[in-house]
């Protein structure tokens, strides 16, 4: 049964209450059958966080393990596990993919002192928590717990859900917008799976057992919210050109499709809220193959052949919107390219030294990257997708030719030079191909632009190449350091020798001497490779 959120008369929306602290937001939901409860407590488990803590009130027989028990399946992504209830043990630890939860029980708790041998707030920094029977130690749990008081109704049962702050109201009405757009379009019957997050502020689900069996994947992306202004009293993300909102999805997919590439269908799209259901490429990444040790030679052949071909076709410089609007592509611009670079000195410096560049050594690293710049602007600009690398390459064998590379990640496409997006593949920094391989991929490529264009200048294209893929390595310094220090994503430090390593290559070129001077001077390879100080 789809969970429709919506309270029941006389219950008032949380959006509508005051969110002063200490002030809970409530929301009544009736929960009329078990599949109901699964539904409410699978919704849930698409959301959930490290450090979330779920607080299940109620009387015996009320639910509350029923909840628990169907939200670590739905984490696990398996309908069957044996999830006990912690009565007598207190504590049942999962270890589940994305995230571990701790499934805790007070309810045989002597005294609420207690809490403090079971390790609370160890499982709360490592992953989620959630409590049945929290009221018998109350005043021993931290705050900002989601409340869920379950309550027997008929032959049902009603969750009164309070959210103690705005993140999870945000959150829950989210989770309640998701569930509207599935059942308006006609997914709401389909398995909710959860995918565990990535980089990026995007939520995926996978959706099995859709309309007539299909299958899918839902794609939560809200409107990306304004930054503080950096420059020109301009955020970041609208310097550097990234996608605001899922228009620059509806607009890119639909132009690789209309090429004849596979980027995935879009079946159902909601602009407004942000949310779409689109087509499954499965789980043959390239990058899969090779972490299965498997020869990707074939794969990688044909991702470059892709590119080969986009870098001679014609690419509109704006898009129709399945909504009527249009959807207008921004430049890889000097503005963007300076931009993205400069995350290197305000996040991987600080990580580095401890401290902040100072005004000289800003001056000096955009000068030198001023002189560089202008020698890898296209003449006649192509599509850019920006990730175009084995995570976000699928092998899709039963298609022809360049078709059977599925393209995902496009929605930061813009209009730049050819050499972004075949650096950003062979000079991977996720992955590391041997350089001869590099090597010989960029020849390939190089012969294919040369039989088939006329006045290919292959020395220039060469040129560019190790311009932007030292751009790009340089500016992933800084973004794996910001997701280690901002946003609390520390396994990113480990591609930062990779990294260094492709920076290191590409300032090999001559046509890079004023930056790789700069790097000599105030970040060296034996710097970067030593680590923070």
């Amino acid at each position: 049964m789809p969970l429709s959120h919506r309270p029941p008369p006389g219950a008032e929306p949380m959006a509508d209450h005051d969110t002063a602290p200490g002030r809970a937001m409530t929301r009544t939901i009736e929960l009329p059958d078990e599949a109901a409860s699964i539904a409410f407590a699978t919704a849930l488990a698409m959301i959930l966080r490290p450090a979330d803590l779920i607080l299940l009130e109620g009387d015996l027989g009320a639910g509350k393990t029923t909840i628990a028990r169907a939200l670590v399946r739905a984490v696990a992504n398996d309908p069957e596990l044996e999830v006990p209830s912690p009565t007598f043990t207190l504590v049942q630890p999962y270890d589940l993919p994305g995230l571990v939860i701790s499934h805790m029980d007070f309810y045989r708790l002597e005294d609420s002192h207690e809490v403090a041998e079971l390790g609370l707030d160890d499982a709360l920094e490592n992953g989620a928590v959630i409590i049945e029977w929290p009221e018998r130690a109350k005043a021993m749990l931290p705050a900002g717990g989601l409340v869920i008081r379950l309550a027997e109704q008929g032959e049902g049962r009603v969750a009164h859900v309070a959210a103690p702050d705005a993140d999870w109201l945000e959150r829950l009405d989210r989770m309640a917008a998701v569930d509207r757009f599935l059942e308006q379009a006609g997914w709401a019957s389909a398995r909710r799976i959860r995918i565990p997050g990535d980089a990026s502020s995007r939520r995926y689900e996978r959706l099995a057992g859709g309309p007539e069996g299909a299958c899918g994947l839902l794609m939560d992306m809200p409107a990306r919210p304004d930054g503080p202004p950096v420059r020109d009293g301009k955020p970041y993300s609208r310097i550097a050109n990234l996608a605001e909102d899922i228009r620059a999805v509806d607009a890119v997919t639909a132009g690789l499709l209309a090429q004849g590439l596979s980027a995935p269908r879009i079946y159902a799209i909601d602009i407004t809220n942000g949310l779409a259901v689109i087509e499954d490429f499965g789980s043959a990444s390239f990058n899969s193959f090779v972490r299965d040790g498997m020869d990707i030679s074939e794969q990688l052949t044909a991702a470059v052949e892709l590119l080969a071909e986009m870098a001679v076709r014609d690419w509109p410089h704006a898009a129709a919107l399945s909504d009527g609007l249009q959807y207008q592509f921004a430049p890889y611009d000097r503005n963007a390219l300076m931009i993205e670079a400069e995350l290197c000195l305000d996040w991987y410096w600080p990580y580095l030294t401890g401290g902040s560049p100072d005004d000289g050594v800003r001056a000096g690293f955009i000068a030198a990257w001023d002189e560089v710049l202008p020698l890898a602007v296209a003449d006649d600009p192509v599509w850019v997708l920006r990730d175009f690398h084995v995570d976000n390459l699928f092998w899709l064998p039963e298609r022809e030719g360049v078709a059977r590379v599925g393209l995902i990640d496009t929605q930061d496409c813009v209009l730049g030079h050819p050499a972004y997006d075949l650096a950003s593949l062979l000079l991977d920094v996720r992955v590391t191909f041997p350089k001869q391989v590099s090597d010989d991929y960029l020849d390939v490529y190089c012969a294919l632009r040369g039989a088939t264009e006329d006045g290919f200048d292959e020395a220039s294209f060469r040129q560019a190449y190790a311009i932007l893929g030292a751009q790009r390595a340089t500016k992933i310094l800084g973004i794996f350091a910001r997701l280690a220090k901002r946003d609390g994503k520390p396994g990113y430090l480990r591609f930062l020798p990779r990294t260094s390593e492709v920076l290191e290559i590409c300032l090999g070129h001559p046509a890079l001497r004023p930056v790789k001077l700069w790097f000599e001077q105030h970040l060296p390879a034996r710097m970067r490779d030593r680590g923070p100080a």
